[in-house]
C-alpha cells in the first residue's frame, strides 16, 4: 500500500531565494510529495505536453508516478506505471511525442536491463532488452532512437562484474518493432584490437576487471544533429564518443584534473574546522561527471557536465583513503606536516588510485573525488569553462550557517566538506527569451544554480534558489526539498500556465517541485 500522499504548495514558507541580478528568478509554485523519506521516491522527471503530465521515477514503489500539472500549483497523482514485471525498478524516464521510454534494471547484478515503452496514459506498449543496469536513457532529436547508458556496476563482493555498455534502440519502425544494438568496450581490453587507443590516464582499476568491465557509462548526451553520442564514464573520469549511425566508439577521452592550488579553484576540504575555509590546497580534483548535456551555441556543439564525482566503495574493493592516515613524499609535499591535521586537509577522503605512481609506499598526488563545479567542454574534448569554486563561494554567502550540509539531516553544517562538497548532480538547459540558461542541481545542500551560458566561453552566474527549510525535520518531511536528482526545463509554449517552468525531482525528500521562471 502506497504511503500517504499529499500536496504542498510552498509559496508561504519556501526558503529564501537569492539572485545575482534581476535577469531571472525562480519561484517555487507547487510541490507533490510522496511522503517517503530517503527511499528514492522522486529521482528523475519527464514531461508530456499534450496531457500536461509529469512522469517521475519512484524508487520507493518500483513505479513511474504520473502527475497531473494542468494546475502547476497543485500537482496531483493520477496513476502509476507498475514495472515489477520487468526488473527490480526504474532508473530513468524520458518522453518524446507520445512515447514514454523507461529504463529498468535487471533483477540481479549482471542481468540485462530493459527499456519499457509506454503510452502517455501508462499503457505498456513493448519492452526490449539492453545492457546491464541501464542508468539513464535519451531520445535522439528526431525521436527515431533511444540510447541507454548501461553502467554495469559490480556486486558488492565484486564476484559479479558485468561489462559496461551503451545500447541503441531503433524505434523508427515503431516501438512494437524496436531493434537493439548494444556496444561494449571489449576492443579496448588489454588484448583487444583497439587497446592502444585507450589513453593511459583513464582510470581502470576495478578488482580484476577488464577495461570492458571497468568502464561504467553513467549518462548519454546526444549532439543536436543526432549524429554523435557523448557518454560520461564517471568512475573512470572519461567520456566516450559514439557515432550513432554506425554504432561505433570513435574515441575515449580522459577529462584531466582540476588544480585546487590555483586561484579561483579553492575548496573547503575539512569538516572538522568548524568554519568556512574555501582555500587553495595541493589537491587535484577529478571531474568525474554525472549528468552530461550537449547543446549548440555560436555555431558550435558544446557539452556541459555536472562534476559530482563517485568513488568505488564496495565490500570487495574501496578506493578512498584519508589524508591524515597517509605518509607523503617529502619532496612533493615538503609541508605535509602543515596540512595533515584534521582541521586542515586531514579528513579529506581521496582516491588511492594513481596516488603512489612510483610504488614506494608514500603519496605523490592527492586526487579528490569530483570537482565541485560544472564544466563546459568543446565537442572535441577541450575545456572551455569551469565554474571553479563558485558553488561553495555562493552557498557560503547565501547560507553561511548551512554551508556544505548533507541532504538527509538539518543542523549538519560543514558535514560534506571532506567529501565532494555541494555535489553537483543534474543539469537542464533552457532558452528564456534570447538567452540560454543552465540549471544545475546541488545534491547535498540542495537547490539549483543558474548560469547564463549564451556565450559558452564566458558563462555568468544569475541566481541560486534553494527550496529547503533548514529549520524543519528532514525525516518528518518538514524540511522541504532534499537531494535534487533530476531536472527538466519546460518552455512556455508547452507549459500548462504559459510560463517557462523548471521541474526538480528530489530523491531524499521524495518531492517533485515546480518552479516558475520569470525574467526581466
Amino acid at each position: 500500500m502506497r504511503k500517504l500522499l499529499f500536496v504542498i504548495v510552498l509559496l508561504a514558507f519556501a526558503a529564501p531565494l537569492f539572485a545575482q541580478s534581476d535577469a531571472l528568478m525562480l519561484e517555487p509554485i507547487g510541490t507533490y510529495a510522496t511522503g517517503a523519506f530517503d527511499e528514492g521516491a522522486a529521482e528523475i522527471v519527464a514531461y508530456h505536453a499534450a496531457t500536461q503530465t509529469l512522469f517521475v521515477v519512484d524508487g520507493s514503489n518500483d513505479a513511474i508516478d504520473l502527475l497531473d500539472i494542468s494546475d502547476p500549483t497543485m500537482p496531483s497523482l493520477t496513476t502509476e506505471i507498475d514495472l515489477a514485471a520487468y526488473g527490480s525498478g526504474a532508473t530513468h524516464v524520458s518522453v518524446y511525442g507520445d512515447i514514454v521510454a523507461i529504463a529498468v534494471e535487471g533483477s540481479e547484478t549482471g542481468d540485462a536491463g530493459s527499456v519499457v515503452f509506454a503510452s502517455p496514459d501508462g499503457t505498456i506498449l513493448n519492452a526490449v532488452e539492453v545492457g546491464a543496469l541501464p542508468d539513464q536513457l535519451i531520445f535522439t532529436p528526431d525521436g527515431s532512437k533511444v540510447l541507454t547508458a548501461n553502467e554495469g556496476e559490480p556486486s558488492s563482493d565484486y564476484g559479479v562484474d558485468p561489462e559496461g555498455s551503451v545500447s541503441i534502440v531503433d524505434i523508427s519502425g515503431g516501438v512494437e518493432n524496436a531493434t537493439v544494438i548494444t556496444i561494449n568496450f571489449a576492443d579496448f581490453n588489454a588484448d583487444g584490437a583497439r587497446a592502444a587507443e585507450l589513453p593511459a590516464e583513464v582510470r581502470v582499476f576495478g578488482l580484476n576487471a577488464t577495461v570492458a568491465q571497468d568502464l561504467e557509462p553513467e549518462y548519454v548526451a546526444v549532439s543536436p544533429d543526432g549524429m554523435t553520442a557523448y557518454v560520461s564514464l564517471q568512475e573512470n573520469n572519461a567520456v566516450a564518443v559514439i557515432d550513432i549511425e554506425t554504432a561505433t566508439i570513435t574515441a575515449i577521452r580522459w577529462l584531466g584534473t582540476k588544480d585546487h592550488s590555483v586561484e579561483g579553484n579553492g575548496a573547503d576540504f575539512s569538516n572538522e574546522d568548524g568554519a568556512i575555509r574555501i582555500e587553495n590546497w595541493p589537491v587535484m580534483g577529478l571531474y568525474m561527471p554525472d549528468a552530461l548535456v550537449a547543446f549548440e551555441a555560436m555555431g558550435a556543439t558544446y557539452l556541459i557536465s555536472a562534476n559530482e564525482g563517485d568513488a568505488r566503495d564496495y565490500d570487495g574493493f574501496a578506493e578512498e583513503i584519508e589524508v591524515s592516515e597517509q605518509t607523503f613524499d617529502a619532496e612533493v609535499f615538503p609541508n605535509a606536516a602543515d596540512f595533515i591535521a584534521e582541521s586542515e586537509l586531514g579528513k579529506l577522503e581521496f582516491s588511492s588510485i594513481n596516488s603512489d605512481p612510483d610504488g614506494d609506499g608514500d603519496i605523490d598526488a592527492i586526487y579528490a573525488i569530483g570537482a565541485r563545479s560544472f564544466t563546459i567542454w568543446s565537442a572535441d574534448g577541450e575545456l572551455v569553462f569551469d565554474s571553479g569554486d563558485d558553488f561553495e563561494q555562493i552557498t557560503a554567502e547565501m547560507f553561511p550557517e548551512e554551508f556544505n550540509s548533507t541532504h538527509d539531516e538539518n543542523g549538519s553544517f560543514d558535514d560534506r566538506s571532506d567529501n565532494k562538497g555541494p555535489e553537483p548532480e543534474g543539469v537542464a538547459l533552457g532558452m528564456v527569451g534570447e538567452a540560454m540558461y543552465a540549471f544545475i542541481g546541488l545534491e547535498r545542500i540542495g537547490g539549483v544554480m543558474v548560469y547564463d551560458i549564451t556565450d559558452p566561453t564566458a558563462p555568468v552566474f544569475v541566481t541560486y534558489a534553494n527550496n529547503r527549510d533548514f529549520a524543519g525535520d528532514a525525516a518528518a518531511g518538514t524540511a522541504g526539498d532534499l537531494g535534487p536528482e533530476g531536472l527538466i526545463f519546460i518552455p512556455a509554449a508547452s507549459s500548462p500556465n504559459g510560463a517557462d517552468l523548471l521541474v526538480v525531482a528530489n530523491e531524499i525528500s521524495g518531492t517533485t517541485t515546480i518552479y516558475q521562471i520569470s525574467a526581466s
